[in-house]
C-alpha cells in the first residue's frame, strides 16, 4: 500500500484584519481567552484528556502538544467548561462516527469550517482517496502546520486560510471546492454559536449554493442552554470578540427555508450518559427526551445531520 498524502498549505489572499489575527502564544498575563482562535486550545484540552483514560472513546495523541500551557490555562480558569467535559467529549465522539457513517455513504470531500485544531485527518482511520479541506483564519492554521509539520495525515489534507464572516469570499470558495467533488459532507463542529441569526441563516444560504455540497454537521444549542452558556462564560468571550449568540428556538428546523432539511439529532447529554461519561448529579436530567425541546424551552444541546433537500 502507497503512503498516504502529505498536508498542504495552500495560500489564498487574505484581508489585512485576518493577517493581523494573533496567533496562539505561550500563556502571560491578559485576558483568559484573547481571540476566538483560543477556544481551539481550550477543545484540545479536553480532547487530551479523554485520550489519556484507559476506556478512551477516541484517541487523539496530538491535542496535548496542540493545547499547550495556554490552553491548560483556559481550562483552568473557565470551571463551568472544565465541569461540563462530558459535553466536549459527546460532541467530538458523535461527530466521529457521523463523519464515518457519510464516508461510507460516498462522500468525497469534507469540508470543515472553522477547523481549529481538529485532527481528525491524522488520528482517525480515513481512506486515502478523501480529499479533506480545513478552512479557517490563517493565524490558527499556521499555528497548527507548525506543530503537525513531521506528522502524515491518513487523507489527502488542504489548509485554506479564511475569515468566514466574509461572505463574499466565502462564497467564491465554496463554488471552487464544490466543483471539485461530485457528493461533499459539511461541517462546522463548535462554530454555529457564534453566529447571529442572520449570519447563520447567510451560511446556509451560502452552504446550499454548491450542488455537492450535500449534507452538513453541526452543533446546536438551544435558547435555554444559550443563556445558561452566556451568563457563566460569555464575559469571557465577549472581551474576546466572539459573543455567544446563535440558539434558535426553532432549532435545527431553523435551516429548512435555506434548503437544509434535518435528517438526525442527537443530544450531547444522552450520549454522554449512554457511554458513561455524564457525570452522576446530572445522570436525573437524561430522563428528560432525546428530541430538540418545543421553543427551546429546556437546554439542549446536539449535534445535528442536515441534508439538501
Amino acid at each position: 500500500m502507497s503512503a498516504p498524502p502529505s498536508s498542504t498549505l495552500v495560500s489564498i489572499p487574505v484581508t489585512e484584519v485576518e493577517m493581523t489575527t494573533p496567533a496562539p502564544q505561550p500563556a502571560s498575563q491578559g485576558p483568559v481567552i484573547r481571540n476566538i482562535s483560543d477556544t481551539a486550545l481550550w477543545a484540545a484540552v479536553f480532547r487530551g484528556w479523554e485520550s489519556q483514560r484507559p476506556d478512551a472513546l477516541f484517541q487523539d495523541p496530538y491535542a496535548e502538544r496542540l493545547a499547550g500551557e495556554r490552553g491548560a490555562i483556559i481550562a483552568r480558569e473557565l470551571k463551568f467548561g472544565t465541569r461540563h467535559t462530558w459535553s466536549w467529549i459527546a460532541r467530538t465522539y458523535v461527530v466521529d462516527h457521523m463523519i464515518l457513517e457519510h464516508l461510507d455513504a460516498g462522500a468525497e470531500m469534507v469540508v470543515n469550517l472553522a477547523a481549529g485544531l481538529d485532527t481528525r485527518p491524522y488520528r482517525m482511520a480515513l481512506p486515502a482517496s478523501l480529499c479533506w479541506i480545513e478552512i479557517d483564519l490563517p493565524s490558527i492554521l499556521d499555528y497548527k502546520q507548525e506543530r503537525l509539520a513531521d506528522e502524515r495525515p491518513a487523507c489527502s489534507l488542504e489548509r485554506l486560510p479564511l475569515d468566514l464572516f466574509d461572505r463574499s469570499a466565502r462564497r467564491e470558495m465554496f463554488a471552487q471546492l464544490g466543483r471539485r467533488a461530485n457528493r461533499a459532507l459539511i461541517l462546522s463542529e463548535g462554530l454555529m454559536v457564534y453566529f447571529s441569526r442572520e449570519q447563520a441563516a447567510a451560511l446556509a444560504e451560502d452552504l446550499a449554493g454548491p450542488s455537492s455540497f450535500k449534507t452538513w454537521i453541526l452543533d446546536l444549542v438551544s435558547p435555554a442552554l444559550l443563556r445558561v452558556m452566556q451568563k457563566r462564560m460569555g464575559a469571557h468571550l465577549d472581551a474576546a470578540g466572539a459573543p455567544l449568540q446563535f440558539g434558535p428556538e426553532e432549532g435545527p428546523d431553523f435551516f429548512l427555508p435555506y434548503g437544509w432539511k434535518p435528517a438526525r439529532t442527537q443530544s450531547l447529554l444522552h450520549m454522554a450518559a449512554r457511554v458513561k461519561r455524564l457525570p452522576l448529579w446530572m445522570r436525573p436530567f437524561a430522563l428528560f427526551p432525546d428530541r430538540f425541546p418545543p421553543q427551546g424551552k429546556r437546554p439542549w444541546g446536539g449535534a445535528c445531520l442536515l441534508v439538501r433537500e
